[in-house]
């Protein structure tokens, strides 16, 4: 089986110190990216450990497919204990870092402890494997995402494309805080930005030469590229907003925080309003799809890249903001300032119905620039809408805490199993069934009878995370291009990705979470019945936790344990 290669870099960030760690086995077993990672999250982060303690580990993982120089291949993989959610997350961000990171010659980098000053970290290929160089930055305290870019440039002569970085949300642990590469980029959901805000890192660099040989079939590497490069594919002109007025006037967007399933003004802020504000074309590291949105308003001098669909919903749609550029004001301001769109535009939709504001575009981005900071209400609102929501009075539309994507399972009722048992919640890059609910291949009415096809979706998705392989080459990375490509036959890539989500489900059972959690905050029919039937089709208990026997670990023991 096709897989990453090279060591895992651990670095210590309270010791100071940095250790390479034989993973080839684990590497044999998990291909890369999000199956590898979780491999070593669940057996090296203890069950009991804090989201923001020095025991919790954040793992930035490579896959093969970051060899090749095909489209739909930039992007790379982060997992952790989430501080949004308390159990394992995974998440991934395109650009251009994974090029730079496998050069520096490793396949994962771990970072552990918590250090006392505020650091930059810079990771370089060397003669005896990678090396590693700590920076105290106190000048960069508070800096914004392109602040810390440009510092990166005129003090190491490295680019963002070289960089992962936290903005002040990250620093003052913002629960929905990201990591962010190529300044615009995140690694989004979960928190992630917060886990390295506690431990005082600010910034992480890769560059070198040690890029892994690893052969790559052609066919079909080139035939995935030939076919991205001529596509007439809309998301190419329009990105994930391609098709936000189909999905409001068919099925729905949650609007004003989940009172109303359409938006009214939904095409001053859809797909057409989008485009007609994208003066280039954007990519990621090889993709010749091309489907990013450089985009700016002259008028207003704001210049960013979106919004994408998802952005449009949170700051749109859910906020009952009618303005394209009142959105990709808030989406700069996101990248800026560290934070995940969904999660925090959901959360700041929550306040303005406690304030009864909806539409109020300036102060959903100051209440922004509060959550970053932890000031007044932001302080609240940094907890996420789940802890929030009590105190501003209104209901809690999350999943484990995560807040929802745009797909509403109120409509789409095979989307809604899927964020009622997603291990890291209400996020819809997890399971997926929207896609075939909204082509018509799937009924979206009813959940019964739905579980096995959600059951393959997750795990493909984890072989996807994995490879790592952009989620917008599904129609060209075909389960047979993805047999050829990885040498293994599906079925086996199915049982890889059902191993990396019973570890992950595995995780969060040992830190209390079972059935009780597997819900939803409005009905759908015959939820619990479907709930069963996703546990017997992955062979789990009828509480929704996975049988020990069931979980080998395959890690390299950690130092300190």
């Amino acid at each position: 089986m096709l897989h990453a290669e090279g060591p895992m870099l651990t670095v210590d960030v309270g010791e100071r110190s940095a250790d390479t760690v034989d993973i080839d086995s684990v590497l044999e077993r998990t291909i890369g990216g999000r199956a590898t990672a979780t491999a070593l999250a669940h057996d090296r982060i203890p069950f009991d450990a804090d989201p923001f303690g020095p025991e919790n580990r954040a793992y930035l993982s490579t896959g093969p497919m970051q060899m090749s120089r095909t489209s739909f291949t930039g992007r790379m993989n982060m997992t952790g204990l989430s501080p949004l959610t308390d159990g394992l997350v995974s998440t991934n961000a395109g650009g251009y870092l994974s090029r730079n990171f496998a050069g520096a010659g490793l396949s994962v980098l771990e970072l552990a402890g918590e250090s006392d000053e505020l650091l930059a970290i810079h990771v370089t290929d060397g003669p005896d494997g990678p090396e590693v160089e700590f920076e105290e930055v106190p000048e960069l305290e508070g800096a914004e995402t392109s602040r810390v870019s440009a510092y990166m440039e005129s003090h190491h002569d490295l680019g963002p494309e070289n960089c992962i970085t936290i903005g002040p949300a990250g620093e003052n642990l913002v629960r929905f805080a990201s990591v962010m590469t190529f300044d615009s980029r995140a690694f989004g959901r979960g928190g992630i930005g917060a886990v390295l805000g506690s431990k005082n890192v600010k910034c992480v660099t890769f560059e070198g030469d040690s890029t892994p040989d690893i052969e790559i079939p052609d066919p079909p590497a080139m035939d995935v590229h030939r076919e991205a490069a001529t596509s007439d594919d809309l998301m190419r002109r329009q990105g994930t907003t391609g098709n936000t007025e189909f999905i409001n006037d068919n099925f729905s967007i949650p609007t004003r925080y989940f009172d109303d399933y359409e938006f009214e003004s939904i095409e001053s802020i859809g797909g057409n309003a989008v485009e007609e504000k994208k003066y280039k074309k954007g990519a990621c590291s090889q993709c010749a799809y091309a489907c990013k949105l450089p985009t700016r308003d002259e008028e207003r001098g704001v210049e960013t890249e979106g919004p994408e669909f998802e952005t449009v919903y949170s700051f749109g749609t859910c906020q009952g903001v009618g303005d394209i550029v009142d959105v990709m004001i808030s989406n700069e301001l996101c990248d800026e300032l560290g934070m995940d769109t969904i999660s925090a535009g959901v959360t700041v939709a929550a306040y303005l119905k406690s304030e009864d504001a909806f539409g109020d575009a300036e102060l959903a981005h100051e209440t922004l620039e509060k959550i970053a900071h932890r000031e007044g209400i932001g302080d609240l609102l940094a907890e996420g809408t789940a802890r929030a929501h009590e105190e501003l009075g209104v209901d809690n539309y999350t999943v484990k805490g995560m807040e929802f994507a745009a797909h509403d399972g109120r409509t789409l009722h095979g989307q809604g199993l899927s964020y009622a048992v997603a291990n890291r919640g209400a996020d819809h890059m997890y399971g997926g069934m929207l896609g075939l609910e909204y082509s018509g291949e799937v009924d979206p009415e009813g959940t019964l009878g739905k579980a096995e096809t959600l059951v393959g979706l997750e795990n493909h998705n984890v072989v996807r995370d994995s490879a790592v392989i952009c989620a917008f080459g599904g129609d060209y990375m075909t389960d047979e291009r993805l047999e050829q490509l990885l040498g293994v036959d599906y079925e086996r890539l199915q049982s890889l990705g059902a191993e990396t989500i019973e570890r992950e489900r595995h995780f969060n059972n040992k830190r209390g979470k079972g059935v009780d959690d597997d819900d939803l905050p409005y009905e759908i029919p015959d939820l619990a019945e479907a709930v069963q039937e996703y546990y017997e089709a992955r062979g789990w208990n009828e509480d929704g936790t996975v049988p020990d026997a069931a979980i080998d670990s395959v890690a390299p023991v950690a130092a300190d344990d």
